[in-house]
């Protein structure tokens, strides 16, 4: 089913039946690749502009809580090219979505759009409070909002795996009793990939904390960190390191420092909960102004090692990118 017909489905007013497997339907279409799922969405941004639309205030839309962005998360920086793009065309160029709601204390709820929701609201806050909010309205059941936010929240590279996550396992037991196969089926999105994105939700906020940004931890890391964390005898080890590693990345923020990629924190994770090989030292390459300088050997009996290599950095520079590296072994000593 193309991501069209799925929009069309849930935009549906009656209430939805069963939907057959995918394996029990015919196929009638070729399988869908990413640039004909992306020429669906241009063609379905299209029909919802030509769409008959209301413009609003953002303070008339209370923001629904079932669409998977973290509406807290969202601020300036994030948005400054939407902000931006907004304010030169005087308004959202493609619409939010709405439904009314008649018992609430606003008039409208938000459905889709939370991006563009916000930066017309800041941008009526900072000196544009002309600018309105353009909207279409819709008249569906939260299920439906649902399947119709994560649809359009597939095409977003700005809304993390871990808010999925936790986006799904929501939906899951509010709208499908529980049954994931069942959600699966609804959303048109494999039993796998499903179970991978909820088990996110797993992972303990204290290992989470060692990501410089929710945005780093990918379902790829959850498959390798999952097995360690519900395991006892691991998870301790794991949290251990993650509080370490969350220590480095602020010393790193603070000295305006690259963060720890989050490839480099799954594998330290990892690491945390394999026995060193014993006379094996722990070594991290020491950077500054962009250039390896040398390394550091931590090796629990001797303390660390420094090894410098000749370089053209100024000795200043060098006991700069020296000095969080010496505070973070004080703190792992403690």
């Amino acid at each position: 089913m193309s991501r069209r017909s799925l929009i069309s489905e849930a935009l549906a007013s009656t209430p939805a039946e069963p939907i057959a497997a995918a394996e029990d339907a015919p196929r009638t279409e070729p399988r869908t690749t990413f640039t004909s799922r992306r020429l669906d969405a241009f063609g379905e941004a299209s029909r919802m502009v030509k769409k008959p639309s209301i413009r609003l205030k953002p303070a008339e839309c209370s923001v629904w809580a079932g669409n998977a962005r973290d509406y807290a998360l969202l601020n300036e920086e994030r948005l400054r090219s939407l902000i931006d793009s907004i304010q030169a065309e005087n308004g959202n160029r493609i619409p939010v979505v709405v439904r009314r709601t008649p018992k609430a204390e606003l008039p409208y709820e938000l459905v889709i759009g939370t991006r563009r929701h916000w930066a017309v609201n800041w941008l009526n806050t900072n000196h544009y409070p002309e600018i309105e909010l353009v909207a279409i309205i819709e008249d569906i059941d939260d299920e439906a909002a649902f399947r119709l936010a994560d649809i359009e929240n597939r095409e977003r590279e700005d809304i993390s795996d871990l808010e999925r996550g936790l986006n799904y396992k929501t939906a899951v037991d509010t709208y499908y009793e529980g049954v994931q196969s069942r959600m699966a089926e609804r959303v048109k999105l494999s039993k796998s990939s499903l179970a991978r994105y909820i088990g996110l939700t797993e992972i303990p906020k204290s290992v989470v904390s060692a990501f410089n940004s929710p945005m780093d931890l990918q379902v790829r890391h959850g498959d390798k960190l999952l097995p360690l964390v519900r395991n006892p005898a691991t998870l301790a080890k794991v949290e251990e390191a993650a509080a370490h590693i969350a220590n480095e990345q602020s010393f790193r923020q603070s000295g305006d420092e690259e963060p720890i990629s989050g490839a480099e924190v799954v594998a330290r994770l990892i690491q945390a909960t394999t026995a060193p090989r014993r006379g094996r030292s722990q070594k991290t390459v020491i950077e500054a102004n962009g250039s390896h300088i040398g390394q550091i050997d931590r090796d629990q009996g001797r303390g660390l090692t420094f090894t410098l290599t000749p370089t053209d950095v100024s000795a200043d520079a060098i006991l700069e990118a020296l000095r969080p590296l010496i505070e973070n072994a004080k703190i792992l000593r403690r």
